[in-house]
């Protein structure tokens, strides 16, 4: 968002990041085998290719290192103010104003943008006695690095994408490993592989070859979606998926705990050729007994059993779309009680009530199959032409009309109540308290980048600097 304001000439802004370094994601995961799930080509800015990836999915200190370079390529870090987490944000409607109150001082703006990332917040199990452990216990997004894991008793609790990463890389240090599974997860090929020296050089003589490798990732990362948009397209997924984890797990009864029992897809998938195999391993244990309880000494699960531990990890997720939590719109209601139980933005951007705020990366913008900067880029550019169309008036505000709001809330409904992340028979974090999905996009990605493609003032209401009264544009 910085980058392209400053290229196109929009150059009063300032970056506020409650950390103190850049990176997100990539800054706060640095778990052992940390590393993307998406091809390098896909998951890097169109402006900004990297024809150096050392890997077809590249780790997560490369990856970092690329998202600082870039900002310091485009001159925009002297645009962040480290250290300034936001804990409050209220619109001043007669000024027309937002009032930023954030952990360093206060900040006034006309516009406010949510960069956020949608998992961003990790949150601990509610296990009781989980203050208790008596050895090293943290997330896996906070992991302790002073800890040295060699020969100890290890468990952790959780299967997910992260789990999936490290489990392999503790498992070859561990004395013992217990992973902790309340479900299984789908896993797909990630055929990972060293990009070879001579890639490197033809893709700096030649970037059309690297756009045309970008491409062909992006198809066949759309192909996986047309399985999951209708529930019934996924059965035949299964069969594969199955037949590929018999080949990984010789042993029936693990490979019976390791068999999700509803479509794939429903789930976030899990890309990784090592994580079953590590479960196989003699020095590893799979539980699928509830975790009921944790001592000072271990986890205790619902058949009653005492798991004996010197260390324990959590991967158990994120909290999901934090940004709403001190934001207070038009009529000083909280965000997070105009949304309730769904959360929902129009063009996963904008919020009726709300004027002169958008997001990158809000309600139904997330991807099960590709890359999430292909959405946030989209977001960019709509914003870039909402700002534009407010100044374009001498300043004043922007706000999406209620009825249209609404009537995007219902279309997503109804289009994801056909999808397999609905209607595929599981649970997720994909879906709200509602029983629907506040996260996925419902559709291909170039439907999503087409239409956000222009700003339609008619969407909104437009006010201008002077204007004591809402109108609807014309």
């Amino acid at each position: 968002m910085a980058i392209r304001l400053r290229q196109v000439g929009l150059d009063d802004f300032v970056v506020l990041e409650r950390a103190d370094d850049l990176g997100g994601t990539w800054r706060d995961n640095q778990y052992p085998g940390c590393a993307v799930d998406v091809q390098s080509h896909l998951y890097s800015y169109s402006f900004a290719p990297n024809p150096d990836w050392s890997h077809v999915y590249s780790p997560q200190p490369e990856i970092w290192a690329y998202i600082r370079r870039t900002a310091e390529a485009h001159g925009v870090l002297p645009r962040v103010r480290f250290g300034h987490e936001v804990t409050d944000a209220t619109w001043d409607d007669d000024a027309q104003r937002w009032l930023v109150t954030t952990a360093a001082g206060r900040v006034e703006a006309r516009f406010l943008v949510s960069g956020m990332g949608p998992l961003s917040n990790p949150i601990p199990p509610r296990i009781p006695g989980l203050d208790t452990f008596a050895g090293p216990c943290f997330h896996s997004a906070r992991w302790e690095h002073e800890h040295d894991l060699r020969g100890k008793r290890i468990g952790v609790i959780g299967t997910g994408s992260s789990a999936a990463q490290f489990v392999p890389e503790v498992q070859k240090v561990a004395g013992h490993l217990t992973v902790f599974q309340r479900s299984p997860g789908w896993t797909i090929p990630r055929m990972n592989r060293r990009i070879t020296r001579v890639e490197h050089a033809l893709f700096r003589r030649f970037p059309v070859l690297q756009r045309l490798a970008r491409g062909r990732q992006f198809l066949y990362r759309e192909s996986l979606a047309f399985g999951w948009l209708k529930d019934g397209r996924s059965n035949w997924l299964g069969a594969v998926l199955k037949l590929r984890l018999r080949a990984q797990v010789k042993d029936p009864e693990l490979r019976a705990k390791l068999t999700p029992d509803y479509h794939p897809g429903c789930k976030r998938m899990i890309v990784s050729d090592d994580f079953a195999p590590a479960l196989a391993r003699p020095n590893v244990a799979l539980v699928t007994d509830a975790v009921s309880s944790i001592t000072p000494g271990g986890v205790v699960t619902a058949d009653g059993t005492e798991h004996p531990l010197d260390v324990l990890i959590l991967a158990t997720g994120f909290e999901i779309m934090p940004v709403a939590d001190p934001l207070r719109g038009r009529d000083g209601v909280p965000l997070t009680e105009h949304w309730g139980a769904h959360r929902s933005a129009y063009l996963g951007t904008a919020v009726a009530g709300y004027p002169n705020y958008f997001m990158l990366g809000g309600p139904n913008t997330a991807t099960g199959h590709t890359s999430a900067l292909l959405y946030v880029e989209a977001h960019v550019e709509y914003v870039i032409q909402a700002v534009r169309a407010v100044l374009a008036r001498g300043g004043g505000s922007a706000e999406v009309r209620a009825d249209v709001d609404a009537a995007y809330r219902q279309e997503m409904a109804e289009r994801l109540r056909r999808t397999v992340w609905v209607s595929g028979g599981c649970t997720s974090w994909y879906l709200d308290a509602t029983g629907g999905s506040s996260a996925l996009w419902p559709g291909y990605t170039f439907e999503f980048r087409r239409r956000l493609r222009t700003f339609d003032p008619g969407d909104y209401v437009m006010r201008g600097a002077g204007d004591r009264e809402t109108v609807a544009a014309a």
